[in-house]
């Protein structure tokens, strides 16, 4: 059985309602700050495609104003699930833009799991959007994908183990500078963007970089500003494979005990 639902979000952002055009409504602007490459034929009945992963996403393009409104729709699956997009842009004085976002379809038996992984997402991915638009201005991301199984460890302790590999302290939060040498990457020198109880992302100057974990699986969406060498994904891949292959961090009071975490108290959740 289908269920229906609505998520509705407005946001601020420092940019020209053209600026936040191009973010939204364009490949290169959509993989600076979403999931995934991106590509999009700009006119109302073209298509929008999405690839993840190795798993290719459609949608119609159902309405196409630049600088405007942009809307897009999945077709419906056998069950009738289908989920549609619309982007609403109006542009303040002082050169700053109100978006509007409205996700809306049909979801599954499950509904009430994807609907709240959607509502959780969703203010992540704003600001996402809104950290590109003020420290990369004019520019364009290489998009890098990862993901691993977490191979039945507690989420603490793939945290954990996420935040050891990077030099991170416990609890995760939002303002921490960054210093890690990820081994065969680049050192990450910035700070953390975000963090909650799911995902968080570390800001350098060259780059936004996101660790998400939960369902048994831990995925990396990173956004390379600079020179991205090649190879990039494939050593991301690598480095994760190897981060939860290791054993747990030593003498981590934060680590899952018999009956679980011993500090629950973790911060950052934002729904």
């Amino acid at each position: 059985m289908t269920h229906p639902f609505e998520i509705e979000l407005e946001t601020s952002l420092p940019a020209s309602p053209e600026q936040v055009w191009e973010a939204i409504a364009t490949g290169p602007g959509i993989d600076s700050w979403f999931m995934g490459r991106n590509e999009l034929d700009p006119r109302e009945g073209g298509t929008a495609v999405m690839e993840t992963g190795g798993h290719r996403a459609e949608a119609v393009v159902t309405a196409y104003e630049p600088g405007k409104r942009l809307a897009t729709r999945t077709a419906a699956g056998e069950d009738g699930r289908f989920m549609a997009f619309e982007y609403l842009i109006e542009g303040r004085d002082g050169g700053a833009t109100v978006l509007r976002v409205v996700h809306s379809g049909l979801l599954g038996d499950d509904w009430q799991d994807e609907y709240d992984a959607l509502r959780r997402g969703w203010p992540f991915h704003l600001h996402t959007l809104r950290e590109y638009l003020t420290h990369f201005p004019g520019r364009t991301a290489v998009p890098v994908f990862a993901a691993a199984p977490s191979a039945g460890r507690p989420e603490p302790e793939v945290r954990a183990l996420l935040a050891h590999a990077l030099s991170l302290p416990l609890p995760v939060t939002a303002g921490t500078r960054v210093h890690g040498e990820p081994a065969g990457l680049p050192p990450l020198d910035g700070e953390v963007a975000w963090a909650d109880d799911e995902r968080f992302e570390v800001r350098t100057a060259d780059g936004l970089y996101t660790f998400h974990h939960g369902s048994g699986l831990v995925l990396m969406f990173h956004h390379l500003f600079g020179p991205a060498p090649d190879g990039s994904e494939a050593a991301w891949q690598q480095w994760l494979s190897g981060v939860l292959g290791r054993p747990a961090p030593s003498g981590r009071s934060d680590l899952p005990g018999p009956t679980g975490p011993t500090q629950p108290d973790r911060h950052g959740r934002l729904t």
